[in-house]
C-alpha cells in the first residue's frame, strides 16, 4: 500500500480477505512503492497481487492496482470477472476476514539489490531528488546509494510521506509548477540532474541544467533518450532479439532508434497493461524496455514488468553521470538523436472536464473535426 488515508484499512482488508478463502499472503510490513508489488508477483511467482494506491490523482483519491501471474497488470477478461465477482458478493461486513502477520523486509531487499544493477557505469553525478509526498524516497536514497549515488540531496519538505501533500496542489511531476522546488534545489546544490518520483514511485520525472537554465525533460525525450542508452549497451545480436516499447500516444521516435540499432519496436495501446505484454507472440524475442510519454518507464522488464520509478531514476543518473565523462550533456544528446534520426516535436495537452458527458461531447467534436 500507499501511505494515503485509509490505504492501511484497504489493504488490511484486502490481505484479511484473501487469507479467509485459503490463500498464503505476503503482506508488507509497511507502505511501499507499487514497483515493490510488481517485482514481489514476478519474483516469488504469486498468483497476484495488489497495491492500495491513487498513484498522482488528488489527495482525497483513492483505489487499488491489480498484478496476476508473472506481475503483470490485469487485461480482459480478469477485469470482468473481478468485476462480477464484485457484484455477487454479500454485504462487507458478512465477507470473511482472517489476520494476516506482516511479512518482513526479504522482498524488499531483493527489489533494491536488484534496482542498483541497472547502473553499469562508474561516473559520479550529483542528485537532487524529491519523493513528491509519497513512498518512494526512503527506497530511492537506498537504491541510489547502493547503485554508487551517493551526492543526492532532497527536497526536504516533500521527503516523507504525506496523504495531503501539502507543498503541491496537484501532486503530479507533470503538472506546471510541480517540480519548482526539486529544480531550486538543483540550481542551489549544482546537481547535474533532478529526479522527480510521482507518490507511488511508478513514475519518474527528469530534470536537467540547460544554457537557459534547468528544465523538465518531457516524458517522450526521456524516453527517447533510456531507449538509445539501453540499446547501445546490448550487442549486436542482442539487440537482434530485443524488443523497445511504446504507446501510440507516445512520440514516433523510439521506433527510429530502434530500428538504427537493428532492433524490433512495438506499439500498443496505451497503459503497461499492453506495454509489459509488447514481446507476446514475438518468437525469440525479449522486452528491454517500453515507456509511456506520460513518465513511465520499464526499463528492467525482466525483473519488474511495469514502469517502474525507482529503477528509471537509476539508469538516468547512470545516462547523465555518462554523458558528463564523456564532456556531453541531455541537450546534446537530444540533438544528436536528432540529427541521426530526424527531428521529432511532441505537446501535450491536459484538459479538466466536469464530467463524463462532456468528456464525450468533446472527443465527438475532436473525432468530427480534427486538429
Amino acid at each position: 500500500r500507499d501511505a494515503r488515508h485509509g490505504s492501511a484499512a484497504f489493504a488490511a482488508a484486502a490481505a484479511e480477505v484473501f487469507a479467509a478463502q485459503g490463500f498464503r499472503v505476503i503482506a508488507f510490513p509497511q507502505p511501499v512503492p507499487t514497483p515493490v508489488v510488481a517485482f514481489a508477483v514476478r519474483h516469488t511467482g504469486a498468483a497476484a497481487g495488489v497495491q492500495v494506491t491513487a498513484s498522482h490523482n488528488p489527495a482525497r483519491d483513492n483505489g487499488y492496482k491489480v498484478y496476476f501471474g508473472g506481475g503483470l497488470q490485469i487485461v480482459s477478461p480478469a477485469d470482468r470477472d473481478i468485476e462480477a465477482a464484485i457484484a455477487a458478493a454479500p454485504p462487507a461486513d458478512e465477507i470473511a476476514r482472517r489476520p494476516v502477520q506482516p511479512a518482513d523486509t526479504t522482498l524488499l531487499d531483493a527489489y533494491a539489490e536488484r534496482a542498483a544493477t541497472v547502473r553499469r557505469g562508474h561516473d559520479p553525478v550529483r542528485v537532487a531528488l524529491t519523493a513528491m509526498h509519497g513512498v518512494g524516497g526512503a527506497l530511492a536514497l537506498r537504491v541510489l546509494g547502493a547503485a554508487g549515488f551517493d551526492d543526492v540531496h532532497v527536497v526536504a519538505s516533500q521527503f516523507d510521506p504525506d496523504p495531503d501533500f501539502p507543498t503541491v496542489a496537484f501532486p503530479n511531476p507533470e503538472e506546471p509548477g510541480a517540480t519548482d522546488a526539486l529544480l531550486r534545489t538543483a540550481e542551489q546544490v549544482g546537481a547535474g540532474i533532478a529526479i522527480a518520483l510521482d507518490p507511488d514511485a511508478d513514475r519518474c520525472a527528469v530534470g536537467v541544467p540547460t544554457d537557459g537554465g534547468w528544465r523538465m525533460l518531457t516524458g517522450d525525450e526521456t524516453g527517447w533518450l533510456l531507449g538509445d542508452f539501453i540499446l547501445t549497451r546490448l550487442g549486436r545480436q542482442e539487440a537482434a532479439s530485443a524488443v523497445l516499447a511504446s504507446s501510440l500516444v507516445s512520440s514516433q521516435l523510439l521506433g527510429a532508434i530502434a530500428a538504427g540499432h537493428g532492433a524490433r519496436h512495438v506499439q500498443t495501446l496505451t497503459g503497461f497493461k499492453w506495454l509489459a505484454r509488447a514481446d507476446d507472440g514475438i518468437p525469440g524475442a525479449r522486452l528491454v524496455y517500453a515507456y509511456e510519454e506520460a513518465i513511465g518507464h520499464c526499463v528492467d522488464p525482466d525483473a519488474v514488468r511495469d514502469k517502474d520509478g525507482i529503477s528509471a531514476a537509476v539508469l538516468a543518473c547512470d545516462l547523465v553521470s555518462g554523458l558528463a565523462a564523456r564532456g556531453s550533456s541531455v541537450p546534446a544528446a537530444l540533438d544528436e538523436l536528432a540529427r541521426r534520426h530526424g527531428v521529432h516535436t511532441t505537446a501535450a495537452v491536459s484538459r479538466v472536464v466536469a464530467g463524463p458527458d462532456e468528456a464525450a461531447a468533446m472527443m465527438a467534436r475532436l473525432r468530427a473535426h480534427p486538429p
